[in-house]
């Protein structure tokens, strides 16, 4: 399954539920069909997911095709990343919305 994060400011980023689980469960939120990150939230939330990959706190995700090493979460989270800290200079209209075909926590 795809989840689609829609931002105001930068447009869209397409992930597999997988990745994009990890990274909404990280940062506290529930991994429904459809949810948004406020403006107020995204910097503490981009902070939040930066840390984890300094860390090397984030797991690695397996491989789009199963024959490749693991994928660290890191490399999939800094698009991610880069979307939160540059919608939240967006101001105070600023959102992040996500879609997906169902909800997607297990």
């Amino acid at each position: 399954m795809l989840v689609k994060f829609i931002s105001s400011e930068t447009g869209e980023l397409i992930m597999f539920a997988e990745v994009a689980r990890q990274l909404l469960l990280a940062l506290g939120k529930h991994c429904t069909a459809r949810g948004g990150i406020t403006a107020d939230e995204m910097p503490a939330a981009a902070a939040r997911l930066r840390r984890a990959v300094e860390r090397g706190s984030a797991p690695p995700t397996q491989a789009d095709d199963g024959d490749e090493a693991p994928v660290p979460l890191g490399n999939r989270a800094w698009p991610f990343i880069d979307m939160l800290e540059r919608t939240s200079r967006g101001g105070q209209r600023a959102n992040i919305v996500w879609e997906a075909p169902g909800d997607f926590s297990a």
